[in-house]
């Protein structure tokens, strides 16, 4: 047999490593002998035992967390799926790279690192209705390039995106995944008006047709109808499980690319929460979908991981009043 780009992806997916349940429950029985009424803290209990069971350390530690943040550009965006210009991905990079960008303050607020991946903006991807996005081999490298995001060290992996036009890719990979037309998926995005939200469901449904069968593999669905920024979303994560990091999803494009690694093992999410909610309607459907509740529910629809940035805010304060509350408890 001759090996394919994906085999490794698939390998990976196949033996993935465990929770540490040991971590998390000396963190729990901390929270269950400290000085208050039992559960009192309501999520922060059960954040600060994910963050233990998905590093490996009891109480739990972020002092390395990491905003990164990936950008692509789509050849769907020419049916006039968005009323952005393509360029604009590009200006919202140089933004983030000026720290004029909302995500670089909320980054400074938390203290928190940041990394603004440009996936070949000046290469747009495939035109999903009548193309595939991309070909094996440059999907499966755009996923080893993702899960270079937590080269030299993180402690916990916070993931966005930017990219015009992609929450027609978004919803085009939902269906793909989660069945249903375009109608089921759309929403207005960056300000779609009714005509252009009906070419959003319009490019979605010729592209689940033009592609077919071909939509039944996750990884083929993320090549055919996805894009640069969901494949590196889905290297990343990966990349964060094997390296023992827990992870933070923001949006409704991470969403849609962490719902290909979910689809090809329901387990590969474990390690990963969601940050906050879009106003995008598919957005909740995905994530009931798959089983994820946010954290936050502020209506952020900005995009750039503001709102994982804000989130990490919650699981930094979470894992310090575990080790604060293991001292005492030792006390």
């Amino acid at each position: 047999m001759t090996a394919t780009p994906f085999d490794d992806f698939r390998s990976l997916l196949a033996a993935l490593p465990p929770a540490d349940h040991a971590a998390e429950a000396r963190v729990r029985a901390v929270f269950a002998k400290a000085d208050k009424p039992k559960e009192s803290l309501g999520r922060i209990e059960d954040i600060a035992a994910w963050a233990a069971a998905w590093s490996g350390r009891a109480p739990p530690a972020i002092n390395r967390p990491l905003v990164a943040i990936f950008a692509g550009n789509h050849g769907a965006v020419r049916h006039g799926i968005s009323p952005r210009p393509v360029a604009a991905t590009a200006n919202e990079v140089e933004l983030c790279a000026a720290g004029g960008a909302a995500i670089n303050q909320v980054c400074i607020a938390n203290d928190l690192g940041l990394k603004v991946f440009d996936l070949a903006l000046d290469i747009p991807t495939g035109d999903i209705t009548e193309e595939a996005a991309l070909d094996e081999r440059g999907c499966a490298a755009t996923m080893a390039f993702g899960m270079e995001a937590v080269a030299g060290g993180a402690d916990l992996l916070c993931l966005g995106d930017l990219g015009v036009g992609n929450s027609t890719i978004a919803a085009a990979l939902c269906a793909a995944l989660f069945g249903g037309e375009g109608g089921d998926w759309v929403g207005p995005g960056s300000g779609a008006d009714p005509a252009m939200m009906a070419r959003k469901a319009e490019v979605v449904d010729r592209a689940l047709a033009f592609h077919g069968s071909g939509l039944g593999d996750p990884l083929e669905a993320l090549r055919r109808v996805g894009g640069r920024e969901f494949a590196a979303i889905c290297g990343a994560i990966l990349a964060a499980r094997m390296e023992k990091i827990p992870v933070l999803l923001d949006g409704l494009a991470a969403t849609a690319a962490a719902a290909v690694l979910h689809a090809a093992n329901p387990g590969t999410l474990d390690h990963c929460l969601l940050a906050s909610l879009s106003p995008e309607p598919g957005h909740a459907k995905a994530a009931e979908a798959l089983g994820l509740r946010p954290l936050l529910g502020f209506g952020i629809s900005h995009g750039e991981g503001v709102g994982a940035a804000l989130a990490a805010g919650i699981v930094k304060a979470a894992a310090l009043t575990s080790s604060g509350m293991a001292v005492a408890v030792r006390l």
